[in-house]
């Protein structure tokens, strides 16, 4: 029996490593740091506060924006309604105090504040959440051909290499199932 457990754990362990695969947690960001999320006072650039929070932080997929407030509101908006501070039309309103915002896609979130002139005075946040992407093994360095041969195709573009890399990982994923199987069935045998 210990050998049994002994060989499952190993194939476990054999594809976990196989799989190569990394997983990374979700950070939740309190928007604007200590500063938290209110209008912003007594600066030249009360309008910069917000882009240069956004500016030292990298956003993903999976992470939170946590908006702490008071008498104040935080509107998720379009880009035409980010840029004229027109809170007419969220789409999204919280008004709790605390508010989180689940960064669920890539590409770029508005946001602006629900009080009047609020906006217009700086408290507004764009968000670029970035693409994601796998991490791919780098290639064998590339010599030279030799004097007369004919010269080298271009490398492939980037959607090329997704889908090679994407191929790669389900062929991975699909040899080492088929491999668990074949030792959970070997072990059952015994």
């Amino acid at each position: 029996m210990a050998s049994r457990l002994f060989v499952l754990s190993t194939c476990v362990i054999i594809f976990m490593a196989a799989t190569n695969t990394c997983v990374e947690a979700s950070v939740q960001f309190k928007v604007g740091g200590s500063f938290g999320w209110h209008e912003p006072a007594g600066t030249n650039n009360t309008d910069q506060l917000y882009i240069q929070w956004a500016e030292r932080n990298r956003f993903q997929v999976g992470d939170a924006l946590v908006f702490e407030y008071q008498n104040d509101s935080v509107l998720s908006v379009e880009k035409f309604d980010y840029m004229n501070c027109d809170a007419s039309n969220p789409i999204t309103a919280f008004d709790n105090g605390k508010s989180t915002f689940n960064l669920d896609r890539p590409g770029n979130f508005y946001f602006i504040s629900g009080t009047d002139d609020h906006c217009k005075n700086g408290q507004k946040l764009l968000v670029d959440v970035m693409h994601p992407h796998t991490v791919l093994k780098s290639p064998p360095p590339i010599s030279l051909p030799p004097e007369g041969f004919p010269p080298m195709a271009p490398p492939p573009s980037d959607d090329q290499s997704l889908e090679a890399s994407s191929a790669s990982v389900l062929l991975t994923f699909m040899f080492m199932s088929l491999f668990v199987t074949s030792v959970s069935v070997m072990l059952l045998a015994f």
